[in-house]
């Protein structure tokens, strides 16, 4: 009967749909205008536009009756788990109105319906509203927020849940027991803010202090106070001598615990429980690195039990340096005291602590304290910053190792085709000529895996549905496994288009199912699926996240050896091989992730050793409609010497690179252009200066010391607007199009280009 009644009232106080009612009247409004209208057509107009927009707050309204559905049937759940609940539950509605509180919190605080949440809290917590605020505000941002209050009885931690559009209140008493040591003495503590108001303090602080004290200036001798430091507090009757211990507390909060300096050494008894009392890890350390105590929760989170003779070098590692020289430099104040993150070396699983010691100065030989954290988290976060880091430095470095490559790949292929139109096939040096051009193209090749992993390579998207492509690799990929190893290609009936270079796309597969296969040395199946994918919640893993939504994912699982876990993390950086020398180049997984990042997916690996590995690839489904593109562009067939012309075409060549520029000026030369080279932009510029020069194409390579090629380019069409430009670079034609608007009348180029290639695509933009 409860929920009904609560489910009742909630009803009440939902919203009343007010633009659904305007939409009504303005419906109803229509049928006059309609009714007076002189002509069919305007009546015919006025009666569909009444329809529309009641079928429009139809539909508005049935949105909204689903939506309150949904938040009844939610918060009728919170409410039966509630009432079993024997901590305070309330449950208010989107207005902050209570609307229902379990029989716990019926006993605690009476009847409270109807009113807001912060009434209830004023009887429980100092400054009701303002913790009220708090977690309303931090509700907007999260589902779910939570907040510790210190009171005179102990602490209470509010935690509040948003359920729909309402929020549920859930309100723990923490007696102070556990703060306490056996002289029934709490441990004095305060909470303060960023500015070093005291918000709060317990029962133990208000008695050392003697009254309720506003600001730490009121408290300590001397600001700013740091854990494990031993500073003098001013006391209700004198200046008290104790050990500090802060924490934080969450929104710029600090929970600062004191330890009276009589309760030392850490060995007593008394000071040993008040030690083990406090809610953070803690641990005492001698000058030499021996743990003299450490509490349960410091044991828990190193996995260790000190005796008194344990190290802290013997159960920490990672520091980067010996831990003795980090505590001497401390003890010795060499150093200033700051976090330090090492690595728990007895747990079984990966556990990374934050230690921040302070120096703990007595009558006897000084010792340490250390607050540690679990920086777990933290420490994942920094591996994938610096993993994002490194692939960014190495993509950088491939691109430019690329841009080289191809230059001087350029020059070869290019002198070689000089050299090939001068010999014919029985000449004896012509196949050594084939030699040097076939080689040049395959490092022309592993130029193009490098930038395809910097992701600089030239890539022509088109919508493709991998149910019609993939059978025509199918084929290939077949010949490429052999006979010992079955190929299996399944796809999802319901799959839909994605975009992307079809070529490369195809390049990614084989080169996945080619480490399949040899993985797979004593033969296998080689299972290639692809399926359709809905992520409600965003997927996190590998350092990487992706969004919620549609994806088409393609997966190659093998039935191979394996990778081991301590390689994962880099399969898939460039020169990476676990093959012997000649057997690979360590650049076909890098050049998967290159594309597939350009392509705006993701690639992940799953592997057991001894059982397989699986590539999961996740690309965006393509929802716009797009015609899609043809297997190929057409290609004209291009005469074999330049068409009559009322002049000799003249060409200005600029480019850097002298042996690139010696040979596209020769081979241009020998197809009847007159060319005149410049080395830079600088030197073009000042070639165009004279008016009188007349010049039909611009061919200039893109990257260059100086103005690059876009920038002179376009100064040049300002005086000559209708000469046609080829640009030429070792980088991808994105290269082109980053630099602000594209040129008119331009082509692009790659870089390492043949003869033919250079000469066809100059007399195609004259034609």
């Amino acid at each position: 009967m409860a929920e009904q009644s609560v489910v009742s009232r909630r009803r009440n106080l939902l919203p009343r749909g007010g633009a659904t009612w305007a939409l009504i009247l303005l419906a109803l409004a229509c049928l006059p205008v309609a009714y007076l209208a002189e002509s069919v057509l305007a009546r015919v107009a006025g009666l569909a536009a009444a329809a529309s927009i009641t079928a429009t707050a139809f539909l508005l309204t049935l949105g909204q009756f689903r939506r309150a559905r949904a938040d009844e049937t939610a918060m009728r759940n919170a409410i039966s788990v509630a009432a079993e609940d024997p901590v305070a539950v309330f449950c208010t509605d989107s207005h902050g109105a209570i609307l229902f509180q379990n029989p716990a919190a019926c006993d605690r605080f009476g009847p409270r319906d109807g009113q807001p949440m912060s009434r209830a809290l004023a009887g429980l917590v100092p400054n009701a509203s303002a913790v009220a605020f708090r977690q309303e505000t931090a509700l907007m941002r999260d589902r779910s927020c939570r907040e510790t209050v210190v009171t005179r009885r102990g602490a209470v931690q509010v935690t509040a849940f948003r359920v729909g559009t309402g929020t549920l209140w859930r309100l723990e008493e923490i007696v102070d027991h556990h703060h306490r040591h056996p002289g029934g003495t709490s441990l004095p503590m305060m909470v303060v803010s960023r500015s070093d108001t005291i918000l709060s303090m317990n029962e133990a602080m208000r008695e050392t202090l003697g009254d309720r004290k506003k600001a730490l200036s009121d408290v300590f001798e001397a600001l700013p106070v740091k854990t494990g430091q031993r500073v003098r507090l001013r006391g209700a009757e004198d200046w008290i001598e104790v050990l500090v211990i802060e924490l934080q507390a969450g929104d710029g909060r600090r929970e600062i615990y004191v330890l009276p300096v009589d309760l030392l050494p850490l060995e007593d008894s008394v000071a040993a429980r008040a030690f083990g009392a406090l809610p953070v890890a803690l641990v005492h350390i001698a000058g030499d690195g021996r743990i003299l105590a450490a509490n349960p929760r410091a044991q828990s989170l190193m996995a260790c039990h000190p005796d008194g003779t344990t190290n802290l070098a013997d159960v920490v590692e990672g520091l980067g340096r010996p831990i003795h020289d980090w505590l001497s430099d401390v003890l010795e104040e060499r150093i200033p005291s700051r976090p330090e993150m090492v690595r728990a070396k007895m747990r079984e699983d990966d556990c990374f602590v934050q230690i921040t010691l302070g120096r703990i100065a007595g009558e006897g030989e000084a010792t340490l304290l250390g607050v540690l954290h679990d920086a777990t988290a933290l420490k994942s976060m920094e591996q994938q910053f610096v993993q994002s880091q490194k692939m960014q430095a190495v993509g950088e470095l491939a691109g430019g190792v690329a841009h080289d490559f191809n230059n001087l790949l350029t020059a070869i292929t290019g002198h070689c085709d000089l050299l090939m139109l001068r010999h014919d096939q029985g000449d004896p040096d012509y196949a050594d000529l084939v030699q040097i051009n076939q080689n040049a193209n395959r490092a022309a090749s592993l130029v193009g895996q490098l930038l395809a992993f910097s992701r600089k390579q030239t890539m022509r998207p088109e919508v493709l549905d991998l149910r019609e492509t993939m059978p025509d690799l199918t084929h290939l990929l077949n010949r490429l496994v052999g006979e010992k190893i079955k190929l299996d290609l399944t796809h999802d009936p319901n799959l839909l288009p994605i975009r992307a270079d079809r070529r490369q796309l195809d390049q990614v597969i084989m080169n996945l199912v080619v480490n399949a296969r040899d993985a797979m040395p004593e033969g296998g199946t080689i299972r290639v699926e692809t399926r359709v994918t809905t992520l409600q919640d965003a997927l996190r893993r590998d350092r990487a996240e992706v969004a919620p939504g549609q994806y088409v994912t393609i997966h190659v699982r093998d039935e191979g050896t394996g990778i081991p876990p301590d390689q994962i993390a880099r399969i898939f950086e460039p020169f990476f091989t676990t093959k012997r020398a000649g057997e690979g180049t360590g650049l076909g997984l890098s050049m998967v992730y290159g594309i597939v990042k350009q392509s705006g997916g993701y690639v992940f690996v799953d592997s057991i050793v001894g059982e397989g590995s699986e590539f999961v690839i996740y690309f965006p489904v393509h929802d716009r409609n797009e015609p899609v593109a043809p297997d190929g562009e057409a290609t004209r067939e291009l005469p074999s010497r330049l068409v009559d012309l009322p002049r000799d075409a003249v060409v200005l060549l600029v480019e850097d690179e002298a042996s690139v520029r010696a040979f596209a000026s020769r081979a241009l030369r020998m197809r009847g252009f007159t060319v005149i080279e410049a080395e830079n932009a600088e030197e073009a510029l000042e070639t165009l200066a004279d008016s009188s020069l007349d010049v039909d194409v611009f061919v200039t390579d893109v990257i260059m010391p100086g103005m690059d090629g876009p920038t002179w380019v376009r100064e040049a069409l300002k005086d000559r607007p209708d000469v046609k430009v080829v640009f030429v670079s070792g980088y991808a034609e994105d290269a082109v199009e980053q630099t602000e608007a594209k040129v008119p009348n331009s082509v692009f180029l790659a870089k390492p280009f043949t003869l033919s290639d250079l000469t066809s695509t100059v007399q195609r933009q004259l034609h």
